[in-house]
């Protein structure tokens, strides 16, 4: 696993600071290239994401350690970002909710869990799954996609080496070959950081095709906090030509961007 290869650097601990911040930044630079290589494969999954979940189906991440968090993290975002439920993305990781913070021994060895995982979530053939697992063997990703697709489930995957194990289980398998880590096999580093960005990819674009994006604006974001609030109103302002206060009001008064530029345009 070209993951797992030894770094192209060596005697770490003698480089100065600004030399290991040098060096780190040089192999991050990498990562964008090698992600843009993958576009085609990551259409590929969009395209199926779309058509399931336009129909009401959900998107389900599960992976261990540093993947299994990054499927977690885009998982929540996306509630507050474009006004849908929880249930709708949702990130699983081996060892419950408290591997969040702190690893869970053995947890990633287990080749059932993943599957007893998602069926708590009554999971059907309009649901896809997709494991994270920058080595692409983690024993409880591959096991929750075979059994997924055992099920009639579309499954695709996240990992970072190429003729991965878990590549061979899926529906529409994403590779990323990032290469040898800074630290060698601390695949939180150039791996995780390309994961991320491939996550990114996949949500925004699902996002904006089921309409939750209107030009380039998030219209259905949760109005949690004030800096939201301050967003959305200076988004009411761009679209109906208005002052600050008057935009306000309407945000107020509709609770929303989409609700109060639509409900002003219905009017008008």
């Amino acid at each position: 696993m070209t993951t797992e290869s030894p770094s192209n650097y060596n005697h770490l601990e003698q480089m100065s600071i600004r030399d290991l911040l040098i060096n780190i930044n040089r192999e991050d630079h990498s990562v964008p290239a090698t992600v843009a290589k993958v576009i085609p494969q990551i259409e590929l999954l969009v395209n199926v994401l779309v058509d399931r979940m336009g129909k009401g189906g959900r998107l389900f991440y599960i992976g261990a350690g540093t993947s299994g968090r990054l499927g977690v993290v885009d998982a929540s975002e996306i509630p507050p970002t474009y006004g849908v439920d929880h249930g709708i993305v949702i990130g699983l990781i081996a060892g419950g909710d408290v591997a969040i913070r702190k690893a869970v021994e053995n947890a990633e060895d287990d080749t059932q869990q993943a599957w007893l995982d998602l069926k708590k979530f009554d999971i059907n053939e309009l649901d896809v799954v997709i494991g994270i697992a920058a080595s692409g063997r983690t024993p409880y990703v591959i096991g929750g996609v075979q059994r997924a697709r055992e099920m009639g489930i579309a499954t695709g995957c996240i990992v970072c080496n190429q003729g991965s194990e878990l590549a061979k289980h899926v529906d529409f398998p994403i590779e990323v070959a990032t290469g040898a880590e800074f630290v060698t096999g601390s695949t939180r580093m150039k791996a995780g950081t390309a994961q991320k960005l491939v996550l990114n990819m996949i949500t925004t674009t699902v996002m904006i095709k089921l309409g939750k994006v209107k030009g380039n604006k998030m219209v259905d974001m949760q109005l949690s906090n004030q800096k939201l609030v301050d967003r959305g109103t200076r988004m009411i302002m761009d679209e109906l030509k208005i002052a600050y206060k008057e935009a306000e009001q309407l945000l107020k008064k509709y609770g929303s961007v989409r609700k109060a530029v639509d409900s002003t345009k219905l009017h008008a």
